[in-house]
């Protein structure tokens, strides 16, 4: 499977959100961290703000709810056309059924996992996945430290999954140094913002994180 680098919006500076994308136009996919406030400890951007980028950028999206009651939003979401809609694990009451409306929507379905979720859920949806993330650190914030114990999660999570086309997407601290262990442990989608965007150079440091 290939490995695709997915420049984080939520560490871009908004005052030129144009010239932030076309910083980073050589990333594969475009991610989106959507907070409510209440799932998560803050509030970041809705759909107005996905709504402008893609009508300023052709890389595909990747939209991550990090949000309570995801399922009430979907259809909004979907009609951005995302590559990705993921939800969290913890957030939804019947994951089947949310992953597959998501792909009844035309998108791709994802799950994302807290640091402290297990996987051993997933075993029972892995037919209605496209992609699971796995979160590197607590989610609500950028600019936080990888968690070290979350390498093993990865591991399992390749495990877990075997032969199965599912993108393992893994999401905070995750940096040019770090994204070859992350690459050895399973990972094939790597999520970084604030490593990307503070760059001295966007675009060569997303070079930097695809030779690693």
């Amino acid at each position: 499977m290939n490995r695709r680098i997915s420049a984080s919006m939520l560490a871009a500076d908004f005052c030129t959100l144009r010239d932030e994308l076309a910083k980073v136009s050589s990333a594969d996919l475009l991610h989106f961290d959507v907070m409510d406030g209440n799932f998560v400890p803050n509030i970041s951007f809705g759909l107005p703000v996905i709504e402008a980028v893609s009508r300023c950028s052709d890389l595909p999206l990747d939209v991550h709810l990090m949000i309570e009651k995801p399922d009430r939003y979907l259809e909004a979401f979907a009609a951005v056309k995302p590559e990705f809609i993921t939800v969290h694990y913890e957030a939804v009451v019947h994951l089947q059924r949310t992953l597959g409306r998501i792909r009844e929507l035309g998108c791709k379905a994802g799950v994302s996992l807290n640091p402290h979720t297990p996987l051993d859920g997933l075993r029972y949806v892995l037919d209605d996945l496209d992609l699971i993330l796995i979160m590197t650190v607590n989610p609500g914030f950028g600019g936080q430290a990888f968690i070290p114990a979350m390498l093993d999660k990865i591991r399992h999570c390749r495990e877990l999954i075997g032969s199965a086309s599912i993108e393992i997407q893994v999401d905070g601290g995750v940096t040019a140094e770090n994204v070859g262990i992350l690459a050895q442990a399973g990972a094939t989608n790597f999520v970084a913002g604030s490593a990307i965007f503070t760059a001295d150079n966007p675009a060569e440091y997303i070079e930097k994180m695809r030779r690693a």
